[in-house]
């Protein structure tokens, strides 16, 4: 993962703190200011000295309120970088290791953490300084008052406290419920054709029915416990201003004035239980679920090493194989890939070609390990798919490329296990083609913003991440779709080049099938193979496709 380094968070934190306590001095001031104001003032007769300090705690609101405005800028700095982070984890577990749940995680969860992690921030330092602030005060005007107010602040304290680990356990239950719904629909939803097709409505919608259900009951259970927080908020927010009306006589025999009693009376109204209210509410419900969501998020451990037999069987193993693959989107719909055998070899160089819709991407994603075959075994490097071992060994870079937030050097090595040294990273660039774009954004440590790149730029930036992958199988997926064809050609060579590197691309132009090695035409039952002028005389699909005027030879604009 992506993170800033340790000197610029402390640095971050630092000024959080400082910010905070100048937001902070507005509810020291509240309660004293008024109690002076009473006792020195309005009480004695003097009303001049009670409008000094009414306004001394009306300077203090201002002073405050700039507090909070620079509060929010340096939270923001703060937890940015923490969702640059995650977003970059879940979604390299994702295409590497076909994660299931990385749909959830990426759509939801992660957005979940970034929100909840500011929220919790913000309540955290928000009670922390108030609290300090407020008992600060209660102290300067008359000790004995906090006799009264602390105990059952403590008491609603320890109260909340308990309910923390119940409440995550629940919020658990919900998030393993929510993403099995994700899996389930986004298994449902590209079929919906065939589930019709096949008269299978009311069996889906009972089994996702099931699914939803199950979150219900979990958000449910989840619920309930907002009983305990209303428990813990009236012990420790409301229970303090009920003992303090109840000891208002024996405070006032024991030296407090009466300014100090409005004054404490103002810090538990005004300061204390709003801040309770705040850490109760974001901490109850955010805490739990930002710990939930962090520990659901992180990689699972990575296995040890195989047997040696395993290892002996991979060495002679070629780049891919599928073995009799059958692959379909529902048990009654037509086989996009029926019993398909394919051998590609180490250094190998594959197209695959066919007609839109006939199953190039689905063949990709299968040797990825995103989809199954319902029959057949499919090998990457003598590993079976899917798997772990599998997964390390190949790239998939799909049409619509990913680029996150943050520097190129951190997007070009996304996939690598940790910093690409600078003269590789410029040799990959010019290999790929990047080094216009990389000069023009001003260098590897320059910041890249997604939305400022066009679909070309951002493809650029995915092939190249590819290339320095140390995957030895890439997969191009219409990778090289928003670029012109001397691009395409440049980055396709780039990867045929690459030390004992194998090339399977999925090829939307004639130009890059005649480069390939061999060329896989996918045509249903009718699936040929061979090279480019093997297949001129022996397929009429392929003479077609690369006829001068068809759409593979025109290079036509990509509909996605």
């Amino acid at each position: 993962m992506i993170a800033r380094p340790p000197r610029v968070r402390r640095a971050v934190v630092v000024r959080l703190a400082g910010w905070s306590a100048l937001e902070a001095g507005q509810t020291f001031l509240l309660g004293y200011a008024l109690a002076r104001a009473l006792d020195a003032g309005f009480l004695a007769g003097d009303a001049r000295t009670g409008l000094w300090w009414l306004a001394v705690a009306a300077g203090g609101v201002g002073a405050g309120a700039y507090g909070t405005r620079r509060v929010y800028g340096v939270v923001a700095d703060l937890v940015e970088p923490v969702r640059d982070s995650l977003v970059a984890g879940v979604v390299a577990r994702g295409v590497r290791e076909a994660d299931r749940g990385a749909l959830s995680g990426l759509t939801q969860q992660v957005e979940i953490a970034r929100d909840t992690l500011a929220g919790l921030v913000l309540v955290s330092r928000s009670f922390v300084f108030t609290v300090v602030g407020a008992l600060t005060g209660l102290c300067a005007l008359a000790p004995p008052l906090l006799l009264v107010v602390l105990p059952p602040l403590l008491a609603g304290l320890g109260l909340f406290a308990a309910t923390l680990r119940p409440l995550a356990r629940r919020q658990e239950a919900f998030l393993v419920a929510d993403e099995a719904l994700a899996a389930e629909l986004g298994e449902v939803c590209p079929g919906l054709r065939d589930i019709t097709a096949a008269g299978a409505e009311a069996q889906v919608a009972a089994r996702v029915g099931e699914g939803v259900d199950a979150e219900f009951r979990a958000a449910r259970a989840l619920a309930r416990w907002s009983v305990v927080r209303v428990a813990a908020l009236a012990v420790g927010g409301r229970l303090p201003l009920v003992l303090l009306l109840a000891a208002a006589p024996w405070l006032l025999a024991h030296g407090v004035t009466a300014g100090a009693l409005v004054g404490a009376l103002a810090y538990v109204t005004q300061s204390l239980l709003p801040a309770l209210q705040n850490l109760v509410h974001g901490l109850g419900t955010g805490g739990a679920r930002l710990t939930v969501v962090l520990r659901r998020l992180r990689p699972p451990p990575v296995p040890g090493p195989p047997p040696e037999p395993a290892a002996e069987a991979a060495a002679g193993a070629p780049a891919l194989s599928l073995a009799a693959v059958t692959f379909a989107y529902g048990p009654a719909s037509t086989a996009v890939l029926d019993a398909l055998d394919l051998v590609v070899p180490h250094g190998g160089h594959l197209a695959v070609v066919g007609p839109s819709g006939i199953g190039k991407s689905t063949l990709t994603a299968v040797a990825a390990g995103l989809l199954h075959p319902a029959h057949g075994a499919v090998r990457v490097c003598g590993h079976p798919v899917p798997g772990a071992r599998a997964a390390a060994e190949r790239v998939l870079i799909p049409q619509e490329a990913y680029v996150h937030t943050g520097t190129l050097a951190e997007n070009l090595g996304l996939l690598r296990p940790g910093p690409v040294p600078l003269p590789e990273l410029l040799a990959a660039a010019e290999a790929v083609g990047l080094t216009p774009l990389l000069e023009r954004l001003g260098g590897p440590e320059a910041p890249v913003r997604p939305a400022a790149l066009s679909a070309g730029e951002r493809q650029l930036i995915a092939l190249t991440r590819a290339y320095l992958s140390p995957a030895p199988l890439a997969l191009l997926d219409e990778a090289t779709c928003h670029l012109d064809a001397e691009a395409e050609a440049r980055a396709e060579q780039a990867f045929t080049r690459r030390p004992g590197g194998t090339l399977v691309v999925v090829a939307h132009r004639i130009d890059s099938a005649r480069r390939a090695r061999r060329i896989l035409v996918l045509d249903g039952s009718r699936t040929a193979y061979g090279t480019h002028e093997d297949l001129l005389r022996a397929c009429a699909l392929y003479r077609d496709l690369a006829a001068p005027g068809s759409a593979a030879a025109s290079q036509p604009p990509l509909a996605l």
